[in-house]
């Protein structure tokens, strides 16, 4: 008997989501993509461990102040000297 339940109630939940009219946006299907920041000079990759403010490949400086304690970066988030 339990198991004619859960079948009606399982029919019944796929006939909802079959009729279910969508309120969102329509949004066309496409490849997934990284948006990551690069250095624009040599097109490397910029990660948080070898500073945010010069490129660890090339040398480039991104930032021309040292960053300083706040909520989200910290002082060890500068690059060592270059």
């Amino acid at each position: 008997m339990t198991e004619n339940k859960i079948r009606s109630f399982l029919d019944n939940l796929k006939k909802t989501a079959e009729t279910q009219k969508n309120y969102g946006l329509y949004r066309e299907a496409s490849l997934p993509v990284m948006d990551a920041a690069v250095c624009p000079h040599c097109g490397a990759g910029r990660a948080k461990a070898d500073g945010l403010t010069h490129c660890a490949y090339c040398g480039r400086r991104f930032l021309a102040v040292a960053l300083d304690d706040g909520i989200y970066l910290k002082k060890t988030d500068n690059s060592p000297n270059v």
